[in-house]
């Protein structure tokens, strides 16, 4: 051992005066759990939002970009089936962790009595900061076989493993 060097007679921590030793410990506890959550690789999502969308014969859902116009036009497409081409659903999700991707599911209940439930999905990839849109169309016939959509519910998904679900009040 070097002569010229001092000896301390406790170890680093118990030199220190308690409200720095306090203070240390502190700092290291926030390093470790931030740390932590920096590793930890699990996805996670939502579903802020669905607007389920009717769309006439050219694909267009409202005439104008006015969301009064909007409202207005899927009214009249609401009332008049014929002119009705599909029924898409936006939706705003944010998600993070997957680098495969995630999977949206959007399922439809119609209002006859035999028909079932219609599953359509599609899949997508996030965005590099915050929230972002995406489309899922149930097509013609499948809108027809169901007579209508009463009831839907759009899901999430990594993999097999459900993140966030949204549902019409009527599922």
């Amino acid at each position: 051992m070097n002569a010229d060097l001092p000896r301390l007679e406790k170890p680093f921590l118990m030199a220190l005066p308690g409200y720095r030793r306090a203070m240390l410990r502190r700092i290291g506890l926030f390093v470790v759990l931030a740390a932590s959550a920096l590793l930890a690789h699990a996805a996670s999502g939502k579903v802020l939002k669905v607007l389920p969308h009717f769309l006439d014969l050219q694909g267009r859902h409202a005439l104008s970009p006015s969301l009064f116009e909007r409202d207005a036009y899927q009214a009249h497409l609401r009332k008049n089936p014929a002119e009705v081409s599909a029924l898409r659903f936006d939706v705003e999700w944010s998600g993070r962790g997957s680098a495969a991707g995630f999977k949206l599911r959007v399922e439809a209940r119609g209002g006859k009595a035999a028909a079932q439930p219609k599953m359509v999905e599609a899949t997508v990839k996030p965005d590099r900061f915050g929230s972002t849109w995406a489309s899922v169309t149930l097509d013609k016939s499948a809108y027809d076989q169901l007579g209508g959509v009463v009831a839907w519910r759009v899901t999430l998904w990594d993999g097999d493993q459900q993140l966030a679900e949204q549902k019409s009040f009527l599922w």
